[in-house]
């Protein structure tokens, strides 16, 4: 039976990037005799939607994500907010995974970094509880609960024990990052929770405060391996850590909940360069990768992202990679590995 995957293509380069990812997912459904093909399910969101309809999300769209097996999404400008938020809620996700690694042949600042970011997806900061109380005064509420942090630590706990984590070693562990000596009420609660987890779970666990992570992992990444963070912590660090593996283009997303989940490159519209062609497709591509892996086509997934290293590797590239490239060649490229 064949999988339901939503495919938003959004605005931007997202309407070049995520057509290349679905080219790479037909070419993984003809080669592979455990995959049963993809139907898909192509639905509207983001900046010219909202001109056209008035919303940025319709409730169409919305229904089909929270409905489908998965769903590929590309970015979205302005109304990111209004968009992607909603979305992570309607495939229930509480874990958004964010590998950060350097590939043969690309121009990394630290060529050893490899790490992977599980952040919690749904509170701290990005909660939406902001309110303008004067002409002078905007507060932010920070939510944070036990039960979301616990979720988030089962997670991790589950995810170094199968051997997801950047060395397969299921004893490697993960480090908590977080600011518990600022935020003492609910930092402090988050750290105590995945702590108390870990210890529950007998999994290895320290803990690092995010500005001095934020120090150390361009100083020397390898002592780096899972990093579980909060929304806003798991979002700019991981930013951060494109920096040092040769920019966003590289970097896959998934937007995890129990039942359902949301695949996005890390990259935003960048509409320098929309509609010209010349987009790096690499992290829409491995995002697909994960989706797979999702699906529970391992192999496949693997497939993929060995092709896509292979072509890193040797080529062809695009312009962000020094290379001259098109998008559609890279992907050809990839496909043809495949």
């Amino acid at each position: 039976m064949a999988d339901e995957i939503v495919v938003i293509e959004g605005d931007g380069i997202g309407q070049e990037v995520v057509p290349a990812a679905v080219d790479v997912l037909d070419a993984v459904a003809a080669e592979s005799d455990a995959v049963d093909g993809f139907d898909y399910v192509e639905a509207d969101a983001g900046d010219a939607v909202e001109e056209a309809t008035g919303t940025a999300l319709p409730e169409e769209t919305y229904a089909a994500v929270a409905g489908a097996d998965a769903t590929l999404f590309g970015a979205a400008g302005e109304t990111a907010a209004d968009v992607i938020l909603p979305l992570r809620e309607a495939v229930g996700s509480f874990v958004n995974i964010r590998p950060a690694k350097a590939y043969p042949g690309v121009d990394a600042v630290r060529p050893e970094t490899d790490v992977v970011f599980l952040r919690e997806n749904t509170e701290g900061v990005y909660s939406g509880h902001e309110d303008r109380l004067s002409e002078d005064l905007s507060t932010l509420t920070r939510v944070v609960t036990s039960s979301a942090s616990r979720e988030l630590a089962e997670f991790a706990c589950d995810f170094v024990e199968d051997g997801r984590g950047p060395s397969g070693d299921p004893d490697e562990g993960f480090t908590v990052a977080h600011k518990a000596n600022v935020m003492r009420e609910t930092d402090g609660r988050f750290r105590k929770e995945v702590l108390d987890v870990a210890a529950e779970r007998g999994v290895d666990a320290d803990e690092e405060l995010i500005d001095a992570f934020a120090t150390k992992l361009p100083l020397d990444p390898s002592q780096y391996s899972v990093v579980v963070c909060g929304n806003l912590a798991g979002d700019l660090l991981s930013d951060l850590a494109a920096g040092l593996v040769g920019g966003l283009g590289l970097l896959p997303s998934a937007n995890v909940g129990h039942d359902n989940a949301l695949f996005e490159p890390v990259h935003g519209t960048a509409p320098d360069i929309a509609g010209e062609g010349v987009a790096n497709p690499t992290a829409a591509i491995l995002s697909a990768a994960m989706l797979l892996e999702y699906l529970g086509y391992v192999e496949e997934g693997q497939q993929v992202r060995d092709a896509v290293e292979g072509v890193l590797s040797d080529g062809p590239r695009t312009g962000d990679l020094g290379g001259s490239a098109t998008t559609e060649e890279v992907t050809d490229a990839v496909v043809e590995r495949l």
